[in-house]
């Protein structure tokens, strides 16, 4: 019996063919290829028309949402909107090979430098490296630089970083990918970081402390200068996670607030389209004393001359990417920056903070609010007494779907029970803001009337509620004809 949604095997017919290839016009090479490389084995592909083809991956690009589909609040991502000026400007170096000669490339090498300054500036750093691939390759190389300078002081014993409980996953997977010990500070009651406990957290140990401000409950550290000189009266370095800087660009910089080592999102807060699997592009800056340790090749400027790749670099890390990262990005980042100009950069963290405190103020007569506070960039709700009724956050998650929404981030931050995080950005309306208000209201309202209606969610998509522990433990990846 087919299923309602055939898979692509189901509609498989022998003999049928998609493609003929060309008979082969040249020599078969099949004996310089090792024997225990060569599959003989018929393989298990599905036979079928073109038509058929085509309509096939035609529907599943349908099933994809984005945010040219609608509205993605999804917190801490940053999935805003982006000019697809910027993906057109990408393709003026559709020709420029990646092994040309510096002399052959200095359009993108001048560019790359720019952007450098640009970010800096932006930031309050003193120079970036734009090698990392993603936000996370960049927490990596931001802290194997905060290693490296720990070690040239012949600092050996500064081998823990420190993490709040609010922290992006990402930031206890980096530093123990880059050889740290771990040590988890809690939150002070009103979401911030608890200065008595971070007091009691460094010592000689201490490498550095991991955060992003604001955080991810989008609350900003009231209280980050002082966490600075704790951190530094320890000897250790402050890092920046720039995840959620669209909150503040143009507005106030990490390197003013006392941060000597960060990386950005460019594939989130300058104009890439997020998520696909890429591709990403996370810069590290540093602050001038941290500069010798950058990953090679740094781009320089000689003084007037021609940009230059300097590999000259006896402090530094090492290479962290092929190339020089992910060029197309840095390309999109450029032209978004250019556009925007400071006072649009600061105008979009403006919009974007307006929107955030928008709905939280509209929804927090209906859900629970951890932290009634004005928030930045994004805001964190719960379910509030609809827990009563049985509705849990995956619940309003679901039913989200069926009214065409991509849902907002849930059960993060850790710290706060049955979360929902919400990020709007800047991009959006408030026509858009107001629909899904009402959405979201009207959801509480049928979970306090008709609480199973809401179990139910989704109804409209081919996979309704899988088990999603199975789904995370023991996936299925392939077709069990």
């Amino acid at each position: 019996m087919r299923s309602e949604y055939p898979l692509i095997f189901e509609r498989s017919r022998e003999g049928r063919r998609a493609y003929d290839l060309p008979v082969l016009d040249v020599p078969e090479a099949d004996e310089l290829l090792p024997s225990g490389m060569i599959n003989d084995a018929k393989l298990n592909l599905p036979e079928i028309a073109e038509v058929d083809l085509v309509r096939h991956y035609t529907n599943l690009s349908r099933r994809n949402f984005g945010v040219d589909n609608g509205f993605y609040p999804l917190g801490s991502c940053t999935m805003k909107y982006n000019p697809k000026i910027n993906e057109e400007v990408a393709t003026l170096f559709n020709d420029l090979h990646p092994l040309a000669d510096q002399s052959m490339a200095q359009g993108a090498l001048d560019m790359m430098l720019h952007l450098d300054q640009c970010l800096c500036e932006i930031t309050g750093m003193d120079k970036f490296t734009l090698q990392p691939a993603a936000g996370a390759h960049g927490e990596f190389t931001g802290l194997m630089i905060i290693k490296a300078y720990h070690e040239m002081k012949q600092d050996f014993g500064r081998t823990t970083i420190i993490v709040p409980d609010a922290a992006h996953g990402t930031n206890p997977a980096s530093a123990t990918m880059a050889g740290f010990k771990i040590k988890e500070i809690k939150s002070a009651p009103d979401g911030s970081v608890d200065l008595d406990a971070l007091r009691a957290a460094v010592g000689p140990d201490t490498a550095g402390l991991m955060l992003t401000n604001p955080s991810t409950l989008g609350l900003f550290e009231r209280n980050i200068r002082e966490v600075a000189d704790i951190v530094h009266t320890a000897g250790g370095l402050l890092y920046y996670d720039g995840a959620n800087l669209n909150a503040i660009m143009g507005i106030v910089r990490p390197g003013d607030m006392g941060f000597d080592v960060m990386h950005i999102n460019l594939h989130k807060t300058f104009s890439t389209p997020h998520g696909g699997g890429g591709p990403g592009s996370g810069p590290v800056g540093v602050k001038k004393e941290l500069i010798p340790y950058l990953p090679y090749p740094v781009i320089l400027a000689s003084h007037g001359g021609p940009a230059m790749l300097d590999y000259d670099r006896p402090l530094s890390i090492g290479k962290v990417k092929s190339f020089y990262g992910n060029f197309s990005v840095m390309v999109k980042a450029y032209a978004y920056i250019m556009s925007l100009g400071g006072k649009g950069l600061r105008e979009a963290s403006e919009n974007a903070v307006l929107n955030a405190n928008y709905l939280l103020h509209n929804l927090k007569d209906t859900f629970g609010v951890p932290h009634d506070r004005i928030c930045m960039h994004e805001c964190v709700i719960e379910p509030g007494e609809l827990l009563e009724h049985g509705i849990h956050t995956t619940d309003i998650a679901k039913a989200l779907i069926d009214r065409g929404y991509h849902p907002m981030t849930i059960y993060f931050p850790l710290i706060v029970h049955e979360a929902m995080m919400i990020e709007p950005t800047e991009t959006e309306s408030r026509e858009t803001l107001d629909e899904f208000i009402f959405n979201m209201k009207d959801i509480a309202r049928i979970a306090r009337e008709n609480p199973e209606a809401i179990h139910q969610c989704p109804v409209n998509t081919p996979v309704g509620r899988p088990d999603e522990v199975m789904a995370a433990r023991k996936p299925v990846v392939k077709y069990e004809g």
